[in-house]
C-alpha cells in the first residue's frame, strides 16, 4: 500500500424517489487498500460503492477515482474497475476457460491466450479449464468469478458480498489472492457481513441508513468507539444473559460459544453487572477488548428503528 490517494470523494449523495440511500458520504483510499463497508441490510453500502466506481452517478457530491472525475468520467473508471457481485453470473454452460476467453473479447483483449493462461494460473484454474462452470462448487465458482474480474488487469476491484455460501477455507484462500493484489497495487473496496473479512480489511467504513458513522483504520476502531467488554460464563447462560440484560448501562449481550460477551460503554456499569451476578452458579467474569464482532453488533443495534 502506498500513501498515493486513488479514491477521494466528498458529499455523495444518492436518492431513489422519496428515500435517500446514501447521504453525504466522503473516502479517501490509498493505492492498494483493502477498504471494507460494514452496515446492515439495506444500509447503503453497495449503492455507495458503485457511485465511488462510476457505476452510479451520485445525485450530489465530487470527486475523483483512479484520478477521474466521478460525474464527468463514469466511462473510463469502468474501464479500470472489475466488479465481483455476490451472485454467480457467468455462463454455467460454458467451461471456465471458455467464459474468461469470452469475457477477455468483450474487453477487446490483445494477447487473450496468454491472458486467460495467466488467470488460470494465478487463481488455481489449470487443472480444471475444461470443467463446465454450472458444475463447480461454491468456492470454485468464486475463484472464476474473481478471475473473470482480473482478466483486465483493473487498477480497482469492487467485491459485493464476495464469500457468501462458501466454506472458511474457500473464504482464506479467497482473500490469500485478495492480499496478493493489494501488494501489486490493486485498490479493493468490500461489502461483507463477516467479521473474519473485516479483519482482513485495512480500514472499514460503518454505514448505517445511508450515514457513515464510523470510517477509521481497522486497528483503530476499537478505541474510536470506546466499547468495553467482559468475558462472562455460569452454569445456566441463559438465566446470566437474561440477568445481565436487565442491568442498567449494559448495551450488549451476546453469546459466542460457551460464555457470553457483554459490553457497555463504560467500566464501572459492567463491574455493576457483574457484581449483580457474582451468586449466580458456576459465575465468573474477566476483562476482553471489545473485538470487531461485538462492535458491529453494538452499532446494529444502536441504529435499529432509525432508518
Amino acid at each position: 500500500m502506498t500513501g498515493e490517494i486513488v479514491i477521494d470523494v466528498h458529499g455523495l449523495t444518492k436518492r431513489f424517489g422519496a428515500l435517500t440511500a446514501v447521504e453525504n458520504v466522503s473516502l479517501k483510499v490509498p493505492r492498494g487498500a483493502i477498504y471494507g463497508f460494514l452496515g446492515p441490510n439495506g444500509s447503503g453500502k453497495t449503492t455507495t460503492i458503485r457511485m465511488v466506481c462510476g457505476l452510479l452517478k451520485p445525485d450530489a457530491g465530487s470527486g475523483q477515482c483512479l484520478g477521474f472525475d466521478v460525474l464527468r468520467d463514469s466511462a473510463r473508471i469502468k474501464e479500470r474497475v472489475g466488479y465481483m457481485t455476490q451472485r454467480f453470473s457467468l455462463y454455467e454452460d460454458l467451461s471456465i476457460r471458455e467464459n474468461l476467453e469470452f469475457i477477455g473479447r468483450l474487453y477487446a483483449l490483445d494477447d487473450l491466450a496468454t491472458r486467460v493462461e495467466k488467470a488460470l494460473e494465478d487463481l488455481g484454474l489449470q487443472s480444471r479449464a475444461k470443467q463446465l462452470a454450472g458444475t463447480l462448487s461454491g468456492g470454485w465458482k468464486q475463484r472464476l468469478a474473481l478471475a473473470a474480474c482480473m482478466i483486465h488487469e483493473p487498477d480497482l476491484l469492487l467485491l459485493d458480498e464476495p464469500t457468501a455460501g462458501v466454506d472458511p477455507k474457500a473464504r482464506r484462500d479467497f482473500w490469500d489472492q485478495i492480499r496478493r493484489y493489494a501488494a501489486s497495487g490493486v485498490t479493493t473496496l468490500v461489502s461483507t457481513h463477516y467479521m473474519d473479512e473485516a479483519v482482513q480489511c485495512d480500514s472499514i467504513a460503518y454505514i448505517a441508513y445511508g450515514k457513515m458513522l464510523i470510517d477509521a483504520p481497522t486497528r483503530e476502531i476499537p478505541a474510536h468507539v470506546g466499547l468495553k467488554a467482559r468475558r462472562a460464563v455460569a452454569d445456566d447462560l441463559d438465566a446470566l444473559a437474561a440477568h445481565l440484560r436487565g442491568s442498567p448501562g449494559i448495551d450488549l449481550v451476546a453469546r459466542f460459544g460457551a460464555e457470553l460477551h457483554v459490553c457497555a460503554m463504560t467500566d464501572e456499569a459492567l463491574d455493576r453487572a457483574m457484581a449483580t451476578a457474582a451468586g449466580m452458579p458456576g459465575f465468573g467474569a474477566t476483562r476482553i477488548d471489545a473485538g470487531l464482532e461485538e462492535i458491529f453488533i453494538h452499532l446494529m443495534a444502536q441504529t435499529e428503528g432509525k432508518a
